[in-house]
């Protein structure tokens, strides 16, 4: 087998560079998605709670007009 080559200064720092600086990117990024995102889930939330309630007086509505004693 051959032993491994010694990996240049220049590149290794340029490697670790890019790792760093893609970690800072990736923080920043999220700390600026991350109230975007909060807001969507309560619009989400808030707009999925009145669905489930218009589902249920619907459904309320419709047992309502079959239970009658004109059938």
């Amino acid at each position: 087998m051959v032993p491994p080559l010694q990996v240049s200064p220049l590149i290794k720092t340029a490697r670790w560079s890019a790792l760093l600086v893609g970690m800072i990117y990736g923080k920043k990024r999220y700390d600026y998605l991350k109230p975007i995102a909060e807001e969507e889930r309560i619009v989400e939330a808030a707009e999925k709670k009145q669905r489930e309630e218009a589902e249920r007086i619907a459904k309320q509505l419709a047992e309502a007009n079959e239970d009658t004693i004109l059938k």
